[in-house]
């Protein structure tokens, strides 16, 4: 019954271990089971490090840092937490687009400044009717154009195959869907398979009238690229969530008034938290009772 903690956790969630089952924190042979995050997971020293060791449980729906197809050759089944945060990421997905787009942090920053008493802030762009593209109509791609469509947004999106029974309009490449709409939003998964995924390219079809919305992890869009192209004017702004070093950003974007900048908040509310606590907490129950995950990893 014991368990690696790899990283702290959700306070309720370390409460909940520590009352059912031996925690360490330090890989030892008697491991059973792991329990971390998506920004850490489980590294395969670690995994070599236990011998015993037949489950991980991430606490979160990304698990791109553990190299799971090597879990799998060891015997080791692999979890995360889906479903549980697609309201609260999408909720901010649509929460930033209407920032950028209508730049009321811009706004913000405008009246405390005091500028207001001097001038009229600046025209920004309206967001009703304006065509989004989603990269990745998964669980949460699905959910925010669900709540696009109720501002009559013209959706279309890009994923690695056509989703069956969906009303939005297919494109066969990320750069595809780019040229064809005014607001591209990242929501994909992580990992090797989509790093870079939105390159100069991609951005530059985007255009300079076009905004990028990335809440899916910042390796899939080229950093260096997405500065350049604020830079340049290559593309109109930003609104982000993710970034390709985290909790380092870029300091350029800094002080880009044209890009709205989030420290990794998509699912960061107490009641999604906790259900992913819950979840997480209950994958490792159940491996620990009978050997399977509630909800293991595709």
């Amino acid at each position: 019954m014991t368990v690696l903690q790899v990283c702290p956790l959700l306070p309720s969630l370390e409460e909940a271990l520590r009352a059912n089952f031996k925690i360490v924190e330090s890989p030892a042979d008697d491991v059973v089971t792991a329990i971390t995050s998506s920004r850490y997971g489980v590294t395969t020293e670690q995994m070599d490090a236990m011998p015993s060791l037949r489950a991980i449980v991430h606490f979160g729906v990304g698990y791109e840092t553990t190299d799971v197809s090597y879990a799998r050759s060891k015997g080791i089944v692999v979890s995360n937490t889906p479903d549980v945060l697609n309201d609260c990421v999408a909720d901010l997905a649509v929460g930033g687009l209407i920032d950028v787009l209508r730049r009321l942090s811009a706004a913000d920053r405008f009246l405390r400044r005091g500028d207001w008493a001097h001038d009229a802030f600046p025209l920004a762009v309206k967001v009703t009717g304006k065509r989004v593209g989603i990269l990745g109509l998964g669980r949460i791609g699905g959910a925010i154009a669900h709540r696009l469509a109720a501002f009559d947004c013209v959706l279309s999106y890009h994923s690695r195959h056509e989703v069956p029974d969906v009303p939005y309009r297919y494109a066969d490449s990320p750069a595809a869907l780019a040229e064809a709409v005014d607001v591209l939003v990242v929501a994909t998964s992580g990992g090797q398979a989509t790093a870079g995924l939105v390159s100069a390219s991609v951005l530059a079809a985007l255009g300079p009238a076009g905004y990028l919305v990335n809440i899916a992890r910042g390796s899939v869009v080229d950093e260096p690229a997405l500065v350049a192209a604020l830079e340049s004017g290559t593309i109109a702004g930003a609104a982000l969530d993710v970034f390709a070093d985290e909790p380092n950003v870029p300091p350029a974007l800094l002080g880009m008034d044209n890009v709205v900048l989030l420290p990794h908040i998509a699912s960061a509310t107490t009641e999604t938290r906790e259900a992913m606590g819950d979840l997480a907490f209950r994958n490792l129950r159940q491996f620990m009772t009978d050997g399977t995950l509630v909800t293991p990893v595709p």
